[in-house]
């Protein structure tokens, strides 16, 4: 393994991704604001939500440095394809950041980078539709973790330290360069992103991080010996951000809620809803990231049993259901009716009477109004749909 030339990758990617954010965090608006009144992107939310790019060009520039270096090894061609996908999300994601694009559109976009980056890496036909659904299903979850200030840059700094460790066990330099200057970016980056964050990643810098760690994820379970619980251990990775993405889309069937509609029902916002910080809810859901990348890790190295890498997902199901209690959707306030009414009858605009039975759907469940437009209730300086 080629120690020095990870290493120095790794200095490089933090040095870069510092200089650049501390540029952009200085040219930001200082107003809180991210939309004009009008609902379009204001020049705030834009330059903060650029901040992404920093962290690409941080972890891009230091990965293609260490490849001429040579800490790429037997893998050169892996890495390439990984990184040109990586950089195709990324771009995907900056556009997005300026002017959104449609979810069918994105979709499409992340399978074809997957696509490249898995015949690049050599993947049989069979292997290679699997990583691919693998990889954009994972990219989707830690996109969506992008929601308050710290907690996608933790989550993913936590997961590549995970993926660096299952390489380095099989002493696999080439796949273990990119999580180490992905490692090393995403900290230079938390710098700025901790609360109150000046900058964010944005969907630029959220989609690149989630597919550098779900590729990675992916060539290293391809690579890993015959003996290793590679399969079942390194999914276990991304089990915050496969939780968040059961949760959100648990809640949204319950009350009968568009899947795909943004809203304040992430993991994040249910935290701020029992008064936990925001820095406390980035503690939180690194804790929670590091005892699965922990347990992973200790069973892919063959440390652990392999029956214990059951215990993230159950406890994450466990975490998920007790979320799911957490009120989010908030009904609007009732009115009383006007005077003179007769008793239970209602004014022009006035909800329902409290004793009516609740409206429902053709399934049976009672229908829940929409969230309010503005920002919540609790407050959230960095809550982001």
């Amino acid at each position: 393994m080629n120690v020095l030339g990870i290493i120095a990758s790794g200095v490089a990617a933090l040095f870069i991704t510092v200089v650049l954010a501390k540029g952009v965090r200085r040219t930001a608006p200082g107003s809180a604001a991210g939309r004009d009144p009008g609902g379009r992107p204001s020049r705030a939310g834009v330059v903060r939500r650029l901040g992404g790019a920093t962290l690409v060009l941080g972890v891009g520039a230091a990965a293609a440095a260490g490849w001429g270096l040579g800490a790429a090894g037997d893998h050169g061609r892996a890495v390439t394809g990984l990184l040109a996908g990586a950089g195709t999300v990324a771009v995907l994601g900056l556009v997005h950041d300026v002017r959104p694009l449609g979810i069918p559109l994105r979709v499409a976009v992340q399978t074809a980078a997957a696509t490249l980056a898995v015949c690049l890496a050599g993947l049989s036909p069979v292997a290679g539709v699997l990583a691919v659904i693998l990889i954009v299903l994972v990219t989707s979850a830690f996109a969506l973790l992008d929601t308050a200030d710290g907690v996608l840059a933790t989550v993913a700094a936590v997961t590549a330290a995970g993926l660096l460790a299952c390489a380095a066990v099989d002493g696999r330099s080439g796949l273990a360069l990119l999580p180490a200057v992905l490692l090393a970016g995403l900290i230079g980056f938390l710098l700025h992103n901790w609360h109150p964050a000046r900058i964010r990643p944005g969907a630029c810098g959220s989609l690149f991080t989630g597919f550098l760690l779900a590729a990675s994820g992916v060539l290293i379970l391809v690579a890993a010996p015959p003996e290793r619980t590679a399969w079942a251990a390194l999914p276990v990775l991304a089990t915050v951000a496969l939780a968040d993405a059961a949760l959100v889309l648990a809640s949204r069937r319950r009350a009968s809620r568009p899947l795909l509609q943004d809203g304040y029902d992430h993991i994040t916002h249910r935290l701020r809803r029992v008064r936990v910080t925001v820095p406390g809810t980035a503690v939180v859901l690194g804790l929670w990231a590091g005892a699965a990348v922990a347990t992973g890790t200790l069973v892919y190295a063959e440390v652990l049993h392999p029956a214990l890498v059951l215990v993230p997902p159950a406890g994450s199901a466990l975490a998920v259901l007790a979320l799911l209690r957490i009120p989010v959707y908030v009904a609007p306030p009732k009115t009383a009716p006007p005077a003179g009414a007769a008793p239970g009858s209602a004014g022009p605009g006035s909800a329902a009477p409290a004793s009516a039975e609740p409206a429902r759907t053709a399934a049976g469940r009672p229908t829940v109004p929409p969230p309010p437009t503005g920002r919540p209730a609790v407050g959230i300086t960095a809550d982001r749909r």
